[in-house]
């Protein structure tokens, strides 16, 4: 287990005035800049590079790909060099790549640049969450993962109004706010005290542990639960939504609707600590899946835009509910010799479902043209069986 650094490992409260805890939220604060920020600006940048929706997509995509494959040496590389470290170098790549895509002469290059860029993102969600792990025991390390949540939720809901806003005035505007990772990054080196690192982060060999130690059927459902989470809320939420609605709503109503989402996903994660004291982990995944489920079949039958923004602030909650938890979960399964291991495992798993996920309901909504509709039917099916399966197994 961690070291708990303030109060009991039962606590259900957030220690806000560790500088440890200020450092990691600092750092959430900015990873929503990755994909809600531009999503409203996905129809902008397809006409200005006169795309598909399929390759419009590669945005949100190509940020996760580099991800899915360096994240387990990403882990290994902060067990070996320290988690401060890794987290200030994946700051400075976040924003330092992501402010230059404004600039860049070509869709290939923003690509390019999309790509680079998620290797920063990579590091910074395997650090925040393996510092946590370290720091925080029990109920109270679903606490601060809740609260992390729900900085990230807070981020993403502020910052898809920020990215519609910006947008108005040109297609690559909402890239120069990438700039403010630069700061968290100077604080980051600042105030972070350094986590002592397991004798046994010294070779490729490590990998090979850290995957024996999660090859169990109950972490690889975390997996496939981590998987499943966010194919959806990436292919529903961040693309399908704002391709649905894009020529009949203005960007600013995307930015609203993606801002009551994640409001409502903040105020569900800021909650983890106290309803992991009264309710098991699997309950709470399973209760997670049943808000995706309703919130997408509400989505289908909405006849308004603003019923398909209500039925997202369903599946907003559903988005705070699952997160923390399955990395509540898995803190709890994954000794801390190889807890980096297993979190930069899971990043792949989480990497690979938000690549997927948008290319997966771009790709069937046009390509095969199943549409949008239909879709949102399926994921809505499928989000209610998980749920009823996870609470089958919980019994």
């Amino acid at each position: 287990m961690g070291t708990t650094e303030s109060g009991a490992g039962g606590s259900t409260g957030v220690p806000l005035r560790s500088r440890t805890v200020q450092v990691v939220f600092a750092s959430t604060a900015v990873a929503p800049l990755g994909v809600p920020l531009v999503s409203p600006a996905l129809p902008a940048v397809r006409d200005r590079f006169a795309l598909s929706d399929p390759e419009a997509s590669v945005l949100v995509a190509g940020y996760f790909v580099v991800g899915i494959v360096l994240s387990p040496f990403i882990g290994l590389l902060t067990d070996r060099i320290g988690r401060k470290r890794v987290l200030v170098a994946g700051l400075t790549v976040f924003g330092a790549f992501g402010a230059a895509i404004a600039a860049a002469p070509s869709y290939p290059a923003v690509v390019a640049l999309r790509v680079v860029q998620g290797t920063g993102a990579a590091a910074i969600f395997i650090t925040t969450v393996t510092i946590i792990g370290d720091t925080f025991d029990g109920v109270q390390r679903n606490a601060v993962l809740g609260g992390n949540v729900a900085v990230l939720s807070a981020g993403a809901a502020l910052f898809p109004v920020l990215g519609g806003a910006l947008v108005t005035a040109a297609w690559n505007a909402p890239f120069l706010a990438y700039l403010a990772a630069l700061p968290v990054a100077g604080f980051a080196l600042v105030a972070l005290e350094e986590s002592p690192r397991p004798s046994s982060a010294r070779s490729v060999d490590y990998l090979r542990d850290a995957l024996e130690t999660v090859a169990t059927p109950a972490v690889l459902g975390l997996f496939g639960a981590t998987f499943l989470t966010e194919a959806l809320a990436f292919g529903v939420v961040f693309t399908a939504v704002p391709f649905l609605l894009g020529d009949v709503v203005s960007p600013l109503f995307l930015g609203g609707v993606l801002l009551a989402a994640e409001a409502t996903s903040m105020a569900a994660a800021a909650s983890a600590g106290r309803l992991a004291s009264r309710v098991s982990n699997e309950r709470i995944v399973a209760l997670g899946f049943a808000c995706y489920g309703l919130g997408f079949l509400g989505a289908w039958v909405a006849p308004t835009p603003a019923f398909v923004g209500a039925s997202m602030v369903v599946v907003g909650a559903g988005i705070g509910l699952l997160l923390p938890t399955i990395d509540a979960a898995l803190g709890e399964r994954a000794p801390a010799e190889h807890r980096a291991g297993a979190f930069s495992l899971r990043n792949s798993v989480t990497f690979l479902g938000r690549a997927a996920g948008p290319l997966a309901f771009a790709g069937l909504a046009v390509t095969a043209g199943l549409g949008y509709e239909s879709l949102l039917l399926a994921a809505g099916v499928v989000a209610v069986a998980i749920a009823g399966l996870v609470e089958a197994l919980t019994r």
